[in-house]
């Protein structure tokens, strides 16, 4: 019932709907009591649509994606707003042991493997499930071996919009065989509204609760290293523009051609939900909050997009948005002293991220 009215968004239900290897994509649309929106497809879980307001009460999308089904599939972003697995960012060389047992995956990053390879997660037709205007629940069986991954991985998402205009993501996994899983969402952040084009993110203000993050070699996988953000140009643990060191003449920024770094949350606890970032969009005073239980968070300043179009015709240049993924940290498989990622058969893999929207 919840989707048969007129979308805030534009979007309508028949532009997503087609079929894929025998199942059927479609648009789902999340409403709070205020009548915001969020637009979601059940292809990838991809967010095409956060419709909030800004400080004059304009409503505007605030997150990039697409208007049909087609341009979805065929993004020129592959990860553009979609949900990230089985293991969300870099595993160096695709390479990993489990159980004396070497895993080779695809490689699709360089010299890496990214985001749980070409058709991971991101590229599957979920079961939707819609239960009532605020909540959608998407689940998908990876099979065993599927993109080179052991174990059979059984996987629930739940989004949900509040009266608060909080989009709360929470996931669960179980295996039947001890396997790697690191799930997040690559959402596409851009506060000041998609258009065309959209603005930069140089001048969006930004928090970020981290003492440390990972420094990266050439192809973007951790050194290894845990290392200060004092004194760098990742230090953001009091507000600052994003642009302010984005272009600093600095090895870890040549490296990832701009912030593509996993940040360190700083926690009292491990797998508390706590705060892990902040943004503040000057000219529509729109803010997003970030809370997580995940031990970190990849920042991505959308160094590689190319003004290719997307929503009702909107452009998306270089920078023009900004990503917090809420994850375990990048190459943790090759890495025994980072927070483990391995999933036992009888095991539950929780997660839960909040982006809370407002105004200042």
């Amino acid at each position: 019932m919840a989707n048969t009215q007129a979308s805030l968004s534009g979007l309508k239900r028949e532009d997503f709907q087609t079929v894929i290897n025998g199942k059927k994509t479609d648009l789902y649309f999340l409403r709070n009591r205020s009548g915001y929106e969020v637009a979601i497809t059940n292809y990838g879980g991809a967010i095409c649509a956060i419709m909030v307001p800004d400080k004059y009460g304009k409503v505007g999308n605030v997150i990039q994606g697409h208007d049909n089904i087609q341009s979805v599939i065929n993004s020129p972003e592959p990860f553009l707003s979609t949900l990230i697995g089985r293991y969300g960012n870099r595993i160096c060389h695709g390479q990993f042991q489990l159980k004396g047992k070497d895993y080779q995956l695809a490689i699709n990053n360089g010299p890496n493997a990214l985001h749980g390879g070409p058709t991971g997660f991101h590229a599957r037709v979920w079961d939707a499930r819609q239960m009532g205007p605020r909540t959608l629940a998407l689940h998908y069986t990876s099979a065993y071996g599927e993109e080179g991954f052991t174990g059979e991985c059984d996987v629930t998402v739940e989004f949900t919009f509040t009266d608060q205009n909080e989009l709360i993501l929470e996931y669960l996994a179980t295996t039947n065989k001890k396997t790697i899983v690191n799930l997040t969402h690559h959402a596409f952040f851009a506060l000041a509204g998609v258009a065309d084009p959209t603005p930069t993110i140089d001048d969006l203000q930004c928090e970020i609760n981290a003492d440390f993050y990972l420094p990266i070699d050439d192809t973007s996988i951790p050194t290894g290293e845990i290392r200060k953000v004092e004194g760098t140009p990742f230090d953001f643990r009091s507000m600052k523009a994003v642009g302010r060191d984005i272009n600093a003449d600095d090895e870890q920024i040549r490296n990832g051609a701009g912030y593509d770094h996993c940040f360190v949350l700083n926690k009292k606890e491990e797998g508390e939900l706590s705060f892990a970032a902040r943004i503040e969009e000057p000219v529509s005073g729109r803010t997003m909050e970030v809370y997580t239980t995940e031990p970190g968070v990849q920042v991505y300043s959308d160094n590689w997009a190319d003004g290719y179009k997307g929503y009702h015709g909107a452009t998306f240049p270089r920078r023009s948005a900004i990503c917090f993924e809420c994850q375990h940290f990048p190459d943790t498989p090759n890495r025994p002293y980072f927070p483990s990622v391995v999933l036992n058969p009888g095991e539950r893999y929780m997660q839960k991220t909040i982006f809370r929207f407002g105004v200042k």
